[in-house]
């Protein structure tokens, strides 16, 4: 998670992209949480590389994995190197069964992760293929070839971003053996290719179907996936006993965090709002507003609005940054 965000800005200008909050929780919680969902041994360490995000981000972190029962580890990724150099910085916790998950996804799924498998690589079908790296499978449902953004079909099994590894040692030796050969694709180094090189030494990659896979890139996309979340969990307790409302109405799903002031409004569906905001005389649906916000007089939808923001000014959508005044 140690890139910039920059296609989320200005949300990811204070704030890095794996902390911005879906449905009430940073992108990065709900990620390491649904990969523990489907483990059936519990995760020992949780390492997560990162940029200069700062202390308090940095024990964050932690807490996240402390919540799972597990240890937390930081490492910096202090150049843009590309992937397989990024998770080589947590080389000293790459031992027996490994997950590598790049921290601006979410998913769905309802299957358990089969741990006797060499390599399992998560992907899901997508309708435009050439935007993504994709991977072919022969009759077997082994994975024969990996294929970054094709020009022409060759399949449309879109690799998400998640892999799950037997081997954590084999798959360091591997990424090691790119940097100490220099073997860089358009000046990075891919773990795709480390995974040619483990495929053409025997190992057999199995693909792992997702039943949504859902994008944090982008504004629309988040905002899309905290519609999605929402949806997921709205038989949970997600509206907090301390909002206070008056003349207010609140359209289900939605996640309100605590000491939220509601009056004179309309919120929801599909809406998040952070602790401590109050919206009044607005209507508001499927937008993301986080915590410390006062919102007066808006009608928006498919809009994400940061912390510490005053908006007192006609909208229709929305996409500010948190320290602002409109």
């Amino acid at each position: 998670m140690a890139g910039r965000g920059s296609r989320l800005r200005p949300h990811t200008l204070t704030v890095p992209k794996p902390l911005i909050p879906v449905a009430g929780k940073p992108i990065v919680q709900r990620l390491v949480e649904d990969i523990a969902g489907v483990c059936d041994e519990p995760i020992e360490e949780i390492g997560f590389i990162v940029g200069d995000f700062g202390p308090e981000v940095e024990k964050h972190l932690i807490e996240v994995a402390e919540s799972l029962g597990a240890k937390g580890n930081i490492y910096h990724q202090e150049e843009a190197l590309g992937t397989a150099h990024a998770i080589l910085c947590a080389k000293e916790m790459m031992g027996g069964k490994t997950i590598v998950a790049f921290a601006d996804t979410l998913f769905r799924a309802d299957f358990k992760l089969d741990e006797s498998k060499d390599g399992i690589i998560w992907v899901q079908q997508v309708a435009d293929p050439n935007a993504f790296g994709v991977v072919k499978l022969d009759k077997d449902n082994n994975i024969t070839d990996f294929i970054e953004k094709p020009k022409v079909f060759v399949s449309d099994l879109a690799i998400i971003g998640i892999y799950y590894f037997k081997d954590g040692e084999y798959l360091r030796d591997n990424l090691q053996y790119l940097i100490d050969n220099k073997i860089m694709d358009k000046g990075e180094y891919q773990i795709t290719d480390a995974l040619e090189r483990m495929k053409a030494e025997g190992t057999k990659f199995a693909p792992g179907q997702v039943i949504e896979w859902l994008d944090c890139g982008n504004k629309n996309a988040t905002v899309n996936t905290n519609q999605r979340v929402l949806e997921f969990i709205k038989d949970q307790k997600i509206v907090a006993d301390s909002v206070k409302q008056e003349n207010a109405i609140i359209l289900a799903p939605c996640f309100i965090g605590e000491n939220v002031t509601l009056k004179n409004c309309i919120v929801g569906p599909h809406v998040s709002v952070g602790a401590n905001t109050s919206i009044e005389n607005a209507v508001i649906s499927n937008s993301i507003i986080q915590s410390d916000t006062e919102i007066k007089g808006l009608n928006f939808t498919n809009s994400m609005v940061g912390n510490k923001v005053k908006i007192n000014k006609s909208a229709k959508e929305i996409s500010i940054g948190d320290y602002n005044e409109l």
